[in-house]
């Protein structure tokens, strides 16, 4: 169950454990974290992804390690068996990224908030502005699925023996270098061979829920995407890639795999 709706959440808000992973691009103007203790899902523990991404790494949003992971989940008081609802308050791609980030280190019931906490508050849904105490647990555990992220040399080997499919998120006016990118540091343009869904294309932006199944398909199959080969997702920094991950994992019911370094590694000047 990768997704799950408004309606199912707001029957099951006492069996779950609920994270509020939004994130925005600094040109948006928006602090997640105010947002968050102004209005939330009840119950939901705020998910800061630059914090608890790779502080050792240069590039941002690189996952962190095993330890890490386990201490951080465990401080959220997050224990192995319990079902974790991920959302955010905006075109539901960091809630993928959290999405993605829990399924890489093991945990086996996690779902995304189908439209998220724009569908939530046009539906009149409830909502509270009171962060609940915490009560840590220990002993977390992971088990990290190192398959499911490519690094650069992994992409550049891949340049000249085409064994996957490296499929980029990103916008069709950045893929195709016709503007400049967020980061100053990086130049236009995509990966050598890429293909390009823009992670928008997948969602309806009425309502802001995935498409269906069958019009999934067809996005992927009108990109020249084929489903019956190997893919790897990439983007700008490794987040709205995993939104191409739950499309994915939807219409395939296989796991993501992700360019971790995505853009800003591979575009750098």
């Amino acid at each position: 169950m990768n997704l799950v709706t408004t309606d199912w959440l707001e029957t099951n808000l006492d069996k779950v454990k609920i994270f509020d992973a939004s994130w925005h691009m600094p040109s948006a103007k928006r602090n997640a974290k105010k947002e968050y203790n102004e209005r939330h899902i009840k119950g939901a523990m705020f998910w800061d992804i630059d914090e608890h991404s790779d502080k050792n790494s240069p590039l941002p949003h690189m996952m962190s390690n095993s330890k890490y992971w386990a201490k951080t989940l465990s401080s959220y008081g997050i224990k192995n068996e319990d079902h974790i609802i991920v959302y955010d308050f905006s075109d539901l791609y960091s809630s993928c990224r959290l999405w993605f980030s829990l399924k890489y280190f093991g945990h086996q019931k996690v779902s995304v908030l189908n439209g998220g906490m724009k569908k939530w508050i046009e539906e009149n849904k409830e909502t509270s502005n009171k962060v609940e105490k915490i009560t840590k647990t220990a002993g977390y555990k992971t088990n990290e699925n190192f398959e499911w992220i490519k690094n650069k040399n992994n992409i550049d080997q891949n340049i000249k023996t085409s064994s996957f499919q490296t499929v980029d998120a990103r916008s069709r006016e950045r893929f195709q270098g016709k503007v400049n990118e967020p980061r100053p540091e990086l130049k236009r343009g995509c990966i050598l061979g890429s293909k390009n869904i823009p992670f928008k294309d997948c969602i309806d932006p009425k309502t802001n829920i995935f498409k269906s199944k069958t019009e999934l398909n067809e996005i992927f199959a009108q990109n020249n995407v084929d489903l019956s080969k190997p893919i790897v997702f990439t983007c700008g920094s490794g987040i709205t890639a995993c939104v191409l991950g739950v499309v994915y994992s939807l219409i395939s019911d296989k796991n993501a795999v992700i360019y971790d370094g995505s853009w800003s590694e591979y575009g750098k000047k």
